[in-house]
């Protein structure tokens, strides 16, 4: 059941925004859904199973805005700035990608679990048991995908430093999120920055920014 089991995520995820992950209630969820108590169970087995869900939803959604930034019509430095700029704002409104990010899990939250084996006949649930990434692992997915989006049309040398390349744009996005910027710093900026001088040249497909562009 797509349909409700979207419904049962939205609610708790509005429910977390409420009150704390121990004082949400499944029978309060299943209420604010519309759907019975028994169609939450079938689909998420028990609360833990339903934390599990929420959290792959939230993580898979960033996932998804790493790609759409990376599928932007722009230059590569660009393309990874703008993979930048999304994940300060998805930490920024969403704690749960925030808490995926950095590892950094308060007492409100969910916390991350796997469960031992699924046998959730709902294949959905069945990906979500198996857990998300750590922050190490999210980092390099966006990586690798970054990575992949900046060689389909370019020449895969230099792989090393195209992905030092990569994964700096994220870890100076993490820098923001952990320490937010001031409202004239431009984290872009600094992205664009680190990219031109990383390795003191240029990764493959990644040029120099020219010089107006730290101001774009």
């Amino acid at each position: 059941m797509p349909a409700a089991r979207e419904s049962l995520l939205d609610a708790a995820y509005t429910a977390l925004a409420r009150r704390p992950w121990a004082g949400v209630r499944m029978v309060d969820v299943a209420a604010v859904a519309g759907v019975s108590r028994q169609t939450l169970y079938n689909e998420f087995g028990s609360k833990d199973g339903l934390a599990r869900a929420l959290l792959r939803r939230e993580t898979d959604a960033y996932l998804r805005g790493v790609e759409r930034a990376l599928a932007q019509a722009r230059d590569p430095v660009d393309r990874l700035a703008a993979v930048s700029a999304w994940t300060i704002g998805a930490a920024r409104d969403n704690v749960l990608v925030r808490a995926v990010l950095t590892g950094f899990w308060g007492e409100r939250l969910p916390m991350p679990s796997r469960a031992a084996v699924s046998s959730s006949p709902v294949p959905a649930q069945r990906r979500a048991d198996a857990g998300v990434p750590t922050p190490a692992e999210l980092l390099a997915q966006v990586r690798d995908r970054a990575m992949a989006a900046l060689t389909e049309r370019g020449r895969p040398s230099e792989t090393e430093e195209l992905a030092r390349a990569c994964e700096s744009a994220v870890r100076v996005a993490l820098s923001y999120v952990v320490a937010p910027a001031g409202r004239e710093e431009d984290p872009a900026r600094l992205v664009r920055r680190v990219i031109a001088g990383a390795a003191g040249r240029q990764p493959a497909g990644v040029s120099a920014p020219s010089p107006t562009a730290g101001g774009r």
